[in-house]
């Protein structure tokens, strides 16, 4: 379950340099070449994180910055910036503007992998390729497996996908808005109720186990992962 990158950068050679090493590293690249660009990308799919030149014609990638985080769609998106400028100052002032991190140029493109990776290990894990366990249970997005105790267990494939992310968000509690947005997609128009059917189907693939009481509802909110009760 690779991580969609989407590089917002106006110099077409580094942008398609970044994207062919993203691509090697396993990621889901997409490209804008400024920020109304950027906005249709965003409205097709949400990226996982996003990579923002600072000096981009038009919107600047500052004050871009600042609309993402003033945005409730993307004010969670993981945003490195991207940029020649060097002085402290201007790293203060990009990492105050709602940047998570910053890069200067040139780069290596296994840096920026790395500090890719590294974000999304903090701020989006269902984005890596990381195995992830609660209480036994354990789930592979590599091999796509699902193993309880030892035991493979047979789920499709957005039983799969809800899986992977209330084990790499739990004990949220998560509406069916943000459960539809983060697993099924921004640009994909389905009921609410959806949600309640593949929760069904997810609990009884989880029964033979015995853990389909780990996916609980919360009367009024949602839905929420917990190895606690």
């Amino acid at each position: 379950m690779p991580g969609k990158i989407l590089i917002i950068e106006d110099e077409q050679a580094i942008r398609e340099m970044v994207c062919l090493a993203l691509d090697q590293a396993g990621f889901e690249c997409r490209q804008a070449a400024d920020t109304n660009e950027a906005q249709g990308r965003i409205r097709e799919a949400l990226p996982d994180l996003v990579l923002l030149d600072w000096m981009l014609p038009g919107m600047s990638g500052i004050d871009y910055a600042r609309k993402l985080r003033a945005d409730k769609l993307t004010r969670d998106i993981p945003v490195i910036m991207l940029t020649a400028r060097t002085q402290e100052e201007d790293k203060v002032r990009g990492l105050d503007t709602g940047a998570d991190d910053y890069i200067t140029k040139p780069f290596s493109t296994r840096e920026l992998i790395a500090r890719i990776k590294a974000l999304l290990r903090r701020t989006a894990p269902q984005a890596t390729d990381q195995p992830v366990e609660v209480d036994g249970l354990s789930l592979d997005p590599v091999t796509h497996r699902v193993h309880a105790k030892g035991h493979k267990l047979d789920l499709g494939p957005m039983e799969f996908k809800l899986l992977h992310f209330f084990m790499t968000h739990p004990e949220r509690v998560h509406s069916r808005g943000n459960i539809l947005d983060s697993v099924w997609g921004t640009n994909v128009y389905v009921e609410e109720r959806t949600v309640d059917v593949h929760i069904r189907r997810l609990r009884k693939a989880l029964t033979p186990s015995g853990y389909e009481n780990l996916i609980q509802t919360v009367r009024g909110a949602g839905y929420r992962l917990s190895a606690q009760d």
